[in-house]
């Protein structure tokens, strides 16, 4: 039984496994399973009938899917232009003149 849930978890779940696996650009791939999660998420809430559960779920979803977005962006930001993040307080557009003060 284990086994079998394990499977049926991998086939939907596992993008290597699912036919998603077909979408050979992997950003594409992880979007439509987020569009498909979200489809899935307001059918169950519907189905049980409470919006409101519906509500609070999505409004944690978002924000915990916004700080992944900005620490990946971060990241990715320190892995390829490491420079950006140099003396990033005293650049222009970051709330300091160059000598300091504020804009």
């Amino acid at each position: 039984m284990c086994k079998f849930i394990f499977n049926s978890w991998n086939s939907i779940m596992n993008h290597k496994l699912n036919p998603l696996k077909n979408i050979p650009d992997l950003n594409t791939r992880h979007m439509i399973m987020q569009v498909l999660a979200w489809m899935w998420c307001i059918i169950f809430s519907i189905w049980i009938g409470n919006l409101y559960v519906f509500g609070v779920s999505a409004f944690i979803h978002i924000i915990l899917l916004l700080g992944i977005v900005l620490t990946i962006t971060t990241f990715e930001t320190a892995k390829k232009n490491s420079n950006y993040f140099d003396n990033w307080y005293k650049k222009p557009g970051f709330g300091r003149a160059f000598g300091g003060e504020h804009e």
